[in-house]
């Protein structure tokens, strides 16, 4: 398989999820197959005069369980809820990878969690304690809990990576970035090994707020590609993979579960949250360059899929212009249907999906298609997933800002 530029092959060993329908792969998976709404009413803070009480929330998380084993990074269940999810997701792909961490050489591994938005929630809790509850200070870890690396730092310190270590930040393209970037290292022999992807808990009512005033929520389900569709639903949750040359894989006798054989960036450069068909397209299109491979090829698309009025039209579009009339036969789905719309961890989560698609033999639905939305006339996989033969997937996330990115997950090198 020719590439547009030569270097190592990467794979994937390792990776792990948090969701609103599963805090394990296995969960999750679970979850996909019965067709699970992760969607329910909002809670666990006052609502006030919030207009959208309906999130897709992570319910029953205990840090002090699900990290209690964690052994070098000593803080973890003092960290904001961002960083609990992406440690929990790290330490499954670790574990599912077998690797033995920290590496021989530890300057030869990578951590590149992202996060769109950080701390949201220790940001809220400090304000609250400030100016309602007049309280003379925050709590001391407040600065810790709120900056964006922070995830990536404590996944860091807990595997003893050593390496490039830092967060990516591109909206809803968080996670689809830190993954290319950590891919392109490996690729060009800087480290051996990464931990990459994004969490993110930004559900709060000054977050509710804000999003509120764009007027892009639904009030009442995240229905990608339907003629109902008014609106997203915020998410929160984390997806990390684990990759490594394919020499390192190799070498170790590791299990490898899929290659990482294509990636494509494009920026719209026009508007802030109204976005073009060109960029979407471009990206796409340099991932199927980057691979090698023709449209045809992929058996599988994961949208980006938001359930807005823009995307879902204009990523339709998009794929249009890229795979022509294979476009009509190409099977594609929403898993935010399920899961909502974890901003910056979408692209790592819904890479878990495209792998275990691969895997097993079967594509995710998007659920809540009762009736396609005008120009929505593609294969969405409306509301039951379908038995099929998977060899190459692709996953798009496209971010506020018109920030474009695109990967391509193939099978294991033979």
């Amino acid at each position: 398989m020719s590439k547009s530029k030569a270097g190592r092959r990467v794979v994937v060993t390792g990776f792990g999820v948090v969701t609103p329908i599963g805090t394990t792969v296995d969960e999750f998976w679970a979850g996909l197959k019965a067709g699970k709404s992760g969607v329910s009413a909002l809670g666990g803070f006052p609502l006030d005069d919030l207009k959208i009480l309906i999130a897709a929330q992570i319910k029953d998380f205990d840090p002090k369980q699900r990290l209690k084993h964690f052994k070098r990074d000593r803080i973890i269940t003092l960290a904001d809820r961002y960083s609990w999810f992406a440690a929990a997701a790290a330490d499954e792909a670790v574990r599912m990878s077998g690797l033995e961490l920290p590496e021989a050489d530890p300057y030869r591994s990578a951590c590149i969690i992202g996060s769109g938005a950080g701390g949201l929630v220790t940001f809220e809790t400090a304000y609250r304690d400030l100016f309602i509850l007049n309280k003379r200070a925050t709590h001391p870890l407040t600065l810790l809990r709120i900056i964006g690396s922070s995830a990536a730092a404590h996944v860091g310190i807990e595997f003893g990576v050593k390496g490039p270590t830092f967060a990516t930040c591109s909206a809803c393209s968080t996670a689809t970035h830190a993954i290319g970037i950590a891919r392109d290292y490996i690729r060009d022999n800087v480290v051996d090994v990464a931990i990459a992807g994004a969490s993110e808990s930004v559900i709060n009512y000054g977050t509710m707020k804000a999003w509120q005033a764009l007027h892009v929520l639904s009030p009442e389900g995240c229905f990608p590609f339907a003629k109902k569709r008014n609106g997203t639903v915020l998410a929160e949750g984390a997806g990390i993979l684990v990759l490594e040359s394919l020499e390192h894989a190799q070498a170790r006798g590791a299990t490898i579960l899929a290659e990482l054989c294509g990636y494509g960036m494009a920026s719209d450069s026009q508007d802030m949250v109204k976005p073009t068909v060109e960029g979407p397209s471009v990206a796409m299109q340099g991932a199927l360059d980057d691979a090698g491979l023709k449209p045809e090829q992929i058996d599988y698309l994961n949208a980006h899929g938001t359930a807005t009025m823009d995307n879902d039209i204009n990523e339709t579009k998009a794929i249009k212009n890229v795979f022509g009339d294979y476009a009509y036969k190409l099977p594609i789905s929403s898993t935010k249907s399920m899961h909502g719309h974890p901003l910056g961890a979408g692209g790592g989560i819904e890479a878990v999906a495209c792998i275990k698609a691969m895997q097993e033999g079967w594509v995710p639905p998007t659920i809540g298609l009762d009736e396609p939305g005008d120009g929505c006339d593609l294969d969405y996989i409306p509301n039951v997933g379908r038995e099929k033969k998977v060899t190459y997937t692709m996953s798009n996330s496209f971010a506020f800002g018109g920030l474009n990115a695109v990967m391509i997950f193939g099978p294991p090198p033979a």
